[in-house]
């Protein structure tokens, strides 16, 4: 009996193991798909940190961009990462391409006291919006110092 108890409990905790490793081996399929500016090898802690960079640049959530799949009395929100049926998404690729030529292509050849320019990024111009500031009298109005 007593052989028969470790060699449960041995398998149990194999089994355990196996389930447990499903969870925190990369598998192929967990890879982003669809990327067309981003690097095609980007980590995944680094397209997270993209994402979140733009989201907070523009003032948006994911599904500003990204379909929303949710199906009613789920609990948690699901995406569809690689579609394309978001203009929003389109208009970020175009957008990145935009400033990636600017960074390059100009920013690169200015310099500053001997430094390079620093880079333009989505915030440069959305400053938490939608839709990028583009007149003077769209930026945020100081504070009338106290008399």
């Amino acid at each position: 009996m007593r052989i028969n108890k470790k060699l449960l409990l041995i398998t149990a905790l194999c089994s355990g193991m196996v389930f447990l490793q499903s969870f925190t081996q990369k598998h192929d399929d967990d890879r982003p798909v669809n990327l067309q500016v981003l690097p095609k090898d980007i980590s995944e802690k680094d397209l997270h940190n993209v994402m979140r960079n733009w989201s907070m640049a523009l003032g948006v959530r994911c599904g500003y961009c990204h379909v929303n799949t949710q199906q009613p009395g789920q609990e948690h929100h699901q995406f569809d990462w690689a579609s394309d049926m978001k203009k929003e998404k389109q208009t970020a690729r175009e957008m990145l391409k935009m400033t990636m030529a600017i960074n390059e292509a100009h920013l690169a050849k200015i310099k500053t006291m001997g430094d390079p320019l620093e880079q333009i990024v989505c915030v440069t111009c959305h400053m938490g919006r939608t839709t990028p500031i583009i007149s003077v009298d769209s930026l945020p109005r100081a504070p009338k110092p106290a008399k």
